[in-house]
């Protein structure tokens, strides 16, 4: 049954080193589609992206995402997010995407960061939480 908020399981699969797949629609109205690293703080999931990459700027037009989070282990355990855009900041993006290359790769740095580009954090609260496979 579908939630409007995160339980523990779900901020588990959020906190683990498992990849987010967010869809956002273009202005043509078909879905994009694409894997990131996700985080969550509390009872919002972080995203963190480069100005200029198209899921973000179609997120900022609409103002929504839906995202789902699969455990790598069993993928048939998910967690899907639909949610509105709550945040969005340079602010602190550059010490996230750091953060997230640690979560997911073991390094201190970012290693793909060009000079040229530059880091955003997207604040996703749910509006709608469903799951399959976990233990409710």
């Amino acid at each position: 049954m579908a939630r409007t908020t995160l339980d523990d399981r779900d901020r588990e699969l959020l906190q683990g080193t498992n990849f987010c797949h967010v869809a956002t629609l273009r202005e043509d109205g078909t879905i994009h589609n694409v894997p990131v690293w996700v985080d969550v703080d509390g009872d919002t999931v972080l995203l963190n992206s480069a100005e200029g990459r198209a899921w973000p700027a179609n997120a900022r037009r609409t103002g929504k995402a839906t995202l789902t989070v699969a455990n790598m282990e069993n993928p048939y355990e998910y967690v899907s997010i639909t949610g509105h855009i709550t945040g969005d900041t340079h602010d602190g993006a550059d010490e996230h995407i750091d953060a997230l290359a640690k979560k997911y790769l073991g390094k201190d740095e970012y290693p793909w960061r060009s000079p040229e580009e530059q880091r955003i954090k997207v604040r996703i609260t749910p509006e709608k939480v469903d799951s399959a496979g976990l233990d409710e």
